[in-house]
C-alpha cells in the first residue's frame, strides 16, 4: 500500500474543486497519477503554502509532522490544481526542480498531478 501525500494549490482550490472531492474520486477509481497506486493511504494532504512558492517549508513541515505520527510519506502528489496553476496562473514552482530538491532532501517519489477531472 503506497502512503501518499498531496499537495493542492492554495489559490485554485475551492475555485477550481471543493473540498478536493476530484482527488478523493480519482483516488476511489485510481484515475490518472493515482493509477500507479495498487492500493492507497493517504496520510496527509495539505496546501502549498501560498505564493510565492513557500512549498518547501511546507513540505519539511508535513514530513516532519507525518514521521511524528508514524506515518512516514512514500509518494507525494502535487494536485491537479497545482498543476494547472502552473501552466494558467503564473505559479512560481518549477516542477523539474521542485522534483529533483524534494528527492534528494525526502526519501519519497514526487509526482506532478492527481487525477484528469
Amino acid at each position: 500500500m503506497a502512503r501518499i501525500a498531496i499537495i493542492y494549490c492554495k489559490r485554485i482550490k475551492d475555485h477550481s474543486c471543493i473540498a478536493c472531492a476530484k482527488c478523493y474520486k480519482g483516488m476511489h477509481e485510481k484515475n490518472a497519477e493515482f493509477a500507479r497506486h495498487s492500493d492507497i493511504d493517504l496520510v496527509a494532504m495539505t496546501d502549498c503554502g501560498d505564493c510565492p512558492g513557500l512549498i518547501l517549508p511546507r513540505v519539511r513541515l508535513l514530513t516532519e509532522v507525518t514521521k511524528s505520527l508514524g506515518r512516514e510519506i512514500e509518494v507525494l502528489h502535487l494536485g491537479t490544481c497545482v498543476k494547472s496553476a502552473m501552466s494558467t496562473a503564473q505559479c512560481p514552482i518549477d516542477f523539474d526542480d521542485l522534483k529533483i530538491t524534494l528527492e534528494k532532501a525526502y526519501a519519497f517519489q514526487v509526482v506532478l498531478g492527481t487525477h484528469s477531472y
